[in-house]
């Protein structure tokens, strides 16, 4: 683990250099075992929990009587002959499975729905704060104008709230990249210096990012969470006003048995056609979506990661994460870590919590359908990793519900997929297989795989309402919500906009379908995904990158088309929807990442949401800072050349950088060793800069000798 100096600044750092990291607080942070759970530890609430069971009978005994009213349909399809064939069984089982998903989503949009149409109202705000919060923000190779602009933004709307002395900052960097490394202690020291000497601003880099986020959390927590009592989890993108902040600050001192806070986040400033498309469907269903969630998942709720404010000591006894046994992709380190945290610190007592109606909450979302796909294959991975997980000792039925409906989400892909495959299947057997007049079974008739047509025109029917009635349910309660219509451009516009994101959702469908298909199948024979950062700006992608990405999602379009019309027409146009999505992949990808598509659109008023119309002022104010940031060059500098530049920034980085372990006699590291040997051989700052791989340049950056060699170059 990386030791920090925290104490006294080195003789060469600059005499008015303050530590980046305050004195360590460490609290005991012990790996959790899944295999078995001591039932008298953990924390003993001070009141009992009241569990909303009659919430939970309704979204899951609904779901269950719709499923089986669905399936007993679908079996009356298939069985008018009076007689059923292997092919037509699995296709019962398929398309009951992918039912019973849709169904629990239905009856939960309707639990949100009702909850909703009373306007519950919004708690008050909190008179003083008793208690200490540290606000994190994780940052992996991310852009630093932006990610420091949040902070900045951030801390001017806590102080005015008259509570900014409960709350200090830490950014804590996992960077891989030199450049984004020093973009961000430039950055940091900038930020402080500006603060004045009350900054209460903190930043840490780890030289190894082990266990990614999770890890990089974790290490905070271990090291100096002892000193806080609660956490506000940020993720790069994460905006809070400080109302929000300082509201779950009162909620969590309210609630002494409460172990993590979850805030619903509403997404913002995107732009191209496909960020508009998620930002619109979030913010007008996703409110119906999280509060029927939050009604029946009660204090065994969920945690998303991010946004959520987190009981530091509950956090440190219950989720030290385990590795799992085996290889990647199931084994090794949990990639998605907030389910399980969310689990772990729910089995030890602590009640989770969350708080869908809170305003002020706000995240990004991916810029095309290419950069969602890159992140939904590593949530692909973590999810399906959450069946080494699911089974283990003491975690509530609804914890285990939480990570049931995570893996679900992906495994409803391929079942798609499956149903799709039988039931072509089955109309080529209907078309090109003789009846077989001789079975093993006497009968008068032979057994032909024959469907009724009415029931199941009106099955697709009942199964495309249920799938649809989030979104109409959302939009019902957007339309007589005042407020809300006019911010979204009216009554007809909110519609024609509903309209215009259900024909693009539907027409994406299939092509996530298969993506995550694709991606279901590269974990099952062992494939891993590694941790790619993810890219927030607007902006397109190559048309040659989105080719080669959806060519063969065209190519499986047209075929299937083609088979399909060959076949039959009636088959054709039931899985027109399908064919369509499939076989224009490749000008829908292009179009969901173009900037000129979605300004388009905002000109016209369509998929416009309140905070687009009115950004919240925290929004502006971060926008500006950014703006200013990007002009001062934050991301823009070299960091060997920005360290060569400014003596004392080299001093202040030398002085931040942690206590390397000594190298045993013997042990060469090749990167230190080549970027040694290039800075030896170098007489300017350009050729070293020309020389060093990134490696070389990461092994350089952590050295003080190497550091002093560099600052002795001669300029360019």
């Amino acid at each position: 683990m990386d030791t920090l100096n925290t104490h006294t600044p080195s003789p060469t750092a600059p005499a008015s250099f303050r530590p980046a990291m305050p004195l360590e607080a460490p609290l005991p942070m012990p790996v959790q075992d899944l295999d078995r759970l001591d039932p008298a530890s953990g924390h003993r609430p001070a009141r009992p929990a009241r569990r909303p069971w009659a919430a939970r009978a309704l979204v899951f005994g609904g779901a269950a009587l719709l499923t089986a009213y669905g399936a007993l349909e679908m079996y009356e399809v298939v069985a008018v002959s009076g007689g059923t064939t292997a092919l037509q069984y699995v296709l019962l089982v398929l398309f009951t499975l992918n039912f019973s998903w849709i169904a629990l989503s239905f009856m939960s949009a309707i639990l949100g729905f009702f909850t909703l149409l009373r306007r519950p109202k919004a708690a008050p705000p909190a008179v003083r704060l008793a208690s200490r919060t540290a606000i994190v923000m994780p940052v992996y190779n991310e852009a630093t104008a932006r990610t420091f602009a949040a902070v900045d933004a951030m801390r001017a709307e806590i102080d005015a709230t008259g509570h900014g002395a409960a709350f200090d900052y830490f950014v804590l960097s996992d960077s891989t990249i030199g450049d984004a490394w020093i973009a961000e202690e430039r950055a940091f020291l900038a930020l402080r210096a500006r603060w004045g000497e009350d900054a209460r601003l903190y930043y840490r880099h780890r030289a190894k990012n082990h266990h990614r986020k999770a890890g990089n959390i974790g290490d905070f927590v271990s090291r100096w969470g002892g000193a806080y009592d609660h956490m506000l989890v940020l993720d790069a993108d994460s905006l809070m006003t400080g109302a929000c902040v300082v509201h779950l600050a009162a909620a969590m001192e309210a609630d002494p048995d409460s172990g993590i806070i979850q805030s619903l986040p509403l997404i913002i400033n995107r732009n191209t056609l496909f960020a508009r498309v998620q930002q619109f469907a979030a913010r007008i269903y996703g409110p119906v979506i999280a509060t029927g969630l939050s009604v029946w998942s009660g204090r065994d709720g969920n945690y998303w990661g991010h946004n959520a404010i987190i009981r530091t000591r509950a956090f440190a006894e219950a989720c030290g994460l385990p590795d799992l046994k085996g290889k990647p992709p199931f084994g090794g380190h949990i990639l998605s870590h907030d389910f399980v945290e969310a689990a772990l610190i729910r089995r030890a007592g602590w009640s989770v919590t969350m708080l869908p109606a809170l305003p002020g909450s706000y995240e990004e979302s991916p810029p095309s359908l290419i950069d969602v796909a890159v992140r939904d294959r590593r949530w692909a991975q973590g999810n399906l990793q959450h069946s080494r997980v699911i089974g283990a000792a003491g975690l509530t039925l609804a914890s285990r519900q939480h990570f049931a409906t995570g893996i679900a989400g992906y495994v409803a892909s391929p079942l798609w997929l499956g149903q799709l495959v039988v039931g072509i299947a089955l109309v080529l057997q209907t078309a090109y297989v003789r009846p077989e007049y001789f079975t093993s079974e006497f009968g008068l008739y032979p057994v032909w795989p024959r469907f009724d047509p009415v029931r199941a025109l009106q099955l697709f029917g009942l199964t495309m309402g249920i799938l649809l009635a989030p979104k109409l349910l959302g939009l019902i309660l957007a339309l007589i919500d005042g407020p809300v219509r006019r911010a979204s451009g009216g009554a007809i516009r909110l519609v024609l906009s509903s309209l215009i994101e259900t024909i693009l959702s539907a027409l994406i469908a299939p092509i996530a379908m298969l993506i995550q298909s694709g991606s279901v199948f590269e974990i099952l024979v062992g494939r891993d995904t590694g941790w790619n950062p993810q890219r927030r700006d607007d902006g397109s992608i190559p048309l040659r990158d989105i080719v080669r990405r959806h060519r063969w999602h065209m190519v499986l379009g047209l075929v299937t088309g083609i088979a399909a019309f060959a076949i039959a027409t009636s088959l054709f146009l039931w899985m027109s929807p399908t064919i369509l999505g499939l076989v224009l992949a490749i000008p829908i990808s292009w179009a969901s990442g173009q900037l000129s598509w979605g300004l388009a659109l905002k000109r016209l008023g369509l998929l416009m949401t309140p905070e687009e119309r009115d950004p919240p002022a925290i929004a502006s104010s971060a926008g500006a800072i950014a703006a200013r940031n990007a002009e001062a060059g934050l991301d823009d500098s070299d960091a060997i050349r920005a360290l060569h530049a400014d003596a004392g920034f080299a001093e202040a980085h030398a002085q931040m950088l942690p206590e390397m372990p000594k190298r045993p006699r013997g042990v060469i590291d090749t990167d230190r060793a080549l970027a040694q040997a290039k800075v030896v051989e170098a007489e300017t700052i350009a050729e070293a800069a020309e020389w060093l791989s990134p490696k070389e340049r990461m092994a350089l950056l952590h050295d003080r000798a190497l550091l002093d060699r560099l600052t002795r170059l001669a300029p360019a």
